[in-house]
């Protein structure tokens, strides 16, 4: 994080913090100043170099004391340090971030979701119910992606059965196929009353996907 720019990132949140723009003037010339080698920056030295009286920067000074976004360092030397308000600003860039992040997922979601949808109650000529719209967005989380789910679909229907059990059903097929082959062994569990030698048979069989 320390390879931000901690100008940019100011820039970018002052007013996520609650920042007026004399405030942010004047932690972008604390910054300078510091970066000049003043270790000791005052509203008295500011005002050399700002438009703002030493009152008002005064002012300032307090606010972003009591806001822990300045702090006088008091180690060898008493300096004026920055630190805090970095702090805040790289976490406020790093929820950012993550919040983009969720809403890219959920937007490609919920283009894969209305996908499914519209294939869904054109193939079964009917609008789908509440549930039936929760157990597609169950499929998607599990990781099945919406080609899979329409050819399931398809197949169901090559079948005769037209129900989103017979789909789920399946999907479940494919995955404990999917998980043997890759594993030897499947955590998929279903209510079927079939032995382990019938399982594997219906594990091997070639499926019209196939």
């Amino acid at each position: 994080m320390e390879a931000l720019d901690f100008r940019y990132l100011l820039l970018e949140y002052y007013r996520k913090l609650k920042l007026n723009e004399n405030e942010l003037a004047t932690i972008l010339m604390i910054d300078h100043l510091l970066g000049q080698k003043n270790t000791l920056v005052t509203p008295d030295l500011l005002s050399l170099k700002m438009s703002l009286s030493s009152k008002e920067l005064d002012k300032i000074f307090v606010s972003l004391i009591e806001r822990d976004y300045l702090i006088f360092d008091t180690g060898k030397k008493i300096k004026v340090s920055l630190k805090p308000l970095k702090k805040k600003l790289y976490e406020v860039f790093e929820e950012s971030l993550a919040k983009e992040h969720e809403n890219k997922i959920s937007e490609e979601k919920s283009k894969v979701l209305q996908n499914i949808y519209q294939v869904f109650e054109s193939e079964l000529s009917r609008p789908l119910s509440p549930l039936e719209f929760s157990l597609i967005g169950e499929w998607v989380d599990r990781g099945f992606s919406d080609e899979r789910i329409i050819e399931a679909l398809r197949l169901a229907l090559s079948r005769g059965k037209k129900t989103l059990k017979s789909v789920d059903k399946i999907l479940l097929q494919w995955q404990a196929r999917d998980d043997i082959e890759k594993s030897g062994g499947t955590a998929v569990k279903d209510d079927w009353d079939q032995d382990i030698e019938k399982t594997m048979q219906i594990i091997k069989t070639k499926w019209l996907d196939d």
